[in-house]
């Protein structure tokens, strides 16, 4: 495949980032919504395009991200033109409404992306491949890695793209003075999120919002604590998708841009050139959840990406 060359209007790594963020519009995506009960009473929006298929795709989103957003949007298209059934599902709190239990999603909550697999695999699909990006990669590839060899028969491959594989290290990145503008938005929406639920959820205590000025400091107080873990860091270790590449044993692509305003230099490993399952791919450029194209059919080089690997034959 032709590797990835940004338009030359896009020449810095944060024009990568941002203008697919803020630009990229996606038409012809109609979602069908099924709504599903997890096993501890709460609820997963899942949204679907359906025509039949034998296959499936199943995308995973970003920090604070959606079944709506251009990216994903775009993935999903490319796949039903290529005649897939495709789910993209919401993590909790993501869908538009919040969940109702305190707890929300995060980089390791691998336990609701099984249980949406498990929900889909009973539709009677062959073949189900798994997509993520930045925090969805790195939900995906952890998850293929827990399993190792129980892994569902019926998932063949894995592509992540933008993959914070060392989540403590990129986390430290972001939160970097030249990425002021992204970490405040999304501490921006994760308050927002803690505030809504405390009207919810009367236990959630929001006072350390106060003290909250770094996506470390939130993870924190409000991440760490309410999903089980000592503290940021001790989440960071238990859930960081490097931890588990060793043990993926279908095979799994993995695309980190060089110039990834969001990753640190350990999301680009050199110790697991010898893994049988494991492609890694570091293009020069594209940015964070980028790699725009300026072409007519209104594709993305990582949507094309994603569909050659999962389409060559094992």
């Amino acid at each position: 495949m032709v590797p990835y060359q940004p338009p030359a209007i896009l020449f810095a790594s944060h024009l990568e980032t941002i203008y697919p963020a803020l630009f990229r519009k996606v038409s012809g995506v109609n979602y069908e919504r099924e709504r599903i009960t997890t096993p501890d009473h709460d609820f997963l929006d899942l949204d679907w395009l359906k025509q039949g298929a034998e296959k499936l795709i199943i995308i995973s989103h970003g920090l604070e991200g959606n079944s709506d957003r251009a990216y994903i949007r775009g993935m999903a298209k490319i796949f039903y033109n290529h005649g897939y059934d495709v789910l993209a599902w919401n993590y909790r709190g993501c869908s538009g409404e919040m969940n109702r239990k305190i707890r929300f999603y995060h980089s390791g909550a691998t336990d609701d992306l099984d249980f949406t697999i498990r929900h889909a695999a009973t539709l009677g699909y062959k073949e189900i491949n798994l997509i993520g990006f930045s925090l969805g990669g790195n939900l995906t590839l952890k998850y293929m890695g827990e399993q190792g060899a129980q892994l569902p028969t019926q998932i063949k491959k894995a592509v992540a793209f933008s993959v914070p594989l060392n989540l403590k290290t990129s986390c430290e990145i972001i939160s970097a003075p030249s990425n002021w503008i992204y970490s405040q938005r999304f501490l921006k929406s994760l308050t927002k999120k803690v505030i809504d639920k405390s009207k919810l959820i009367s236990e959630l205590d929001t006072t350390p919002l106060s003290r909250v000025k770094t996506l470390l400091e939130f993870d924190d107080a409000f991440t760490a604590p309410i999903h089980g873990f000592k503290n940021a860091v001790d989440y960071y270790e238990q859930c960081s998708a490097i931890r588990f590449l060793t043990t993926i044993q279908r095979p799994a692509l993995i695309v980190n841009a060089l110039n990834d305003p969001f990753l640190s230099p350990e999301c680009y490993p050199a110790q697991f050139s010898e893994h049988p399952y494991l492609t890694f791919e570091y293009p020069k450029r594209g940015g964070h959840v980028g790699f725009t194209l300026f072409a007519k059919n209104g594709l993305y080089w990582s949507e094309l990406r994603a569909l050659k690997f999962i389409q060559d034959t094992l």
